[in-house]
């Protein structure tokens, strides 16, 4: 299950819930920013330095990357086909970049876009944040048009949840992962 959408629209949290729900297995991703205040290593993110994450890309080790304002983020490729191959299901949270690229080699895994209700409620999003200046909120918020753009031109989403109610978007979520698990 990939789990897409621009920074800011609530991927984590919903990620967080529905696998506290459903009993999933989330995918870690690789990093080359610093820890942000409460994460931790191998928990939120594996943080590397950019000649290891380099070396990663070079022998071929992710089934993803990309350089995202100036920082590199990717998925480690082993653990996500060791925990398909025992049958579990995979979340990867990840930018519409890296979602695209998951497309392009596993077309077979289920792809959700999740969105905001409206470009100001993710404007408030990411400036209440408070992890960044108004300069980068903004940065960001001109990339996330463009990245909602992306995501719905390329057909790789079959799922879009809007992320108006946070209970809503979990329980669609999870039902979406119901209904691929049993086939339908």
């Amino acid at each position: 299950m990939v789990i897409t959408g621009p920074s800011g629209v609530g991927k984590s949290t919903i990620r967080q819930e529905v696998i506290r729900r459903t009993g999933a297995t989330y995918s870690v991703s690789a990093t080359t920013r610093p820890p942000r205040a409460g994460e931790a290593e191998g928990r939120d993110y594996f943080f590397v330095d950019r000649r290891t994450f380099q070396r990663m890309i070079d022998n071929g080790e992710l089934l993803e990357w990309a350089q995202v304002f100036g920082q590199l983020y990717g998925t480690p490729a082993a653990p996500v086909e060791q925990a398909v191959g025992q049958g579990r299901t995979v979340i990867l949270e990840i930018d519409v970049q890296g979602g695209l690229q998951v497309h392009r080699k596993m077309p077979e895994a289920t792809f959700i876009l999740v969105l905001p209700p409206g470009e100001a409620a993710l404007a408030r999003r990411l400036a209440g944040r408070g992890s960044e200046d108004a300069a980068a909120a903004a940065g960001r918020l001109a990339t996330a048009r463009k990245e909602i753009q992306t995501a719905e031109r390329s057909g790789a989403y079959k799922y879009r949840v809007v992320n108006d109610d946070l209970e809503k978007a979990v329980r669609r979520v999870v039902e979406i992962i119901n209904e691929e698990r049993s086939g339908k």
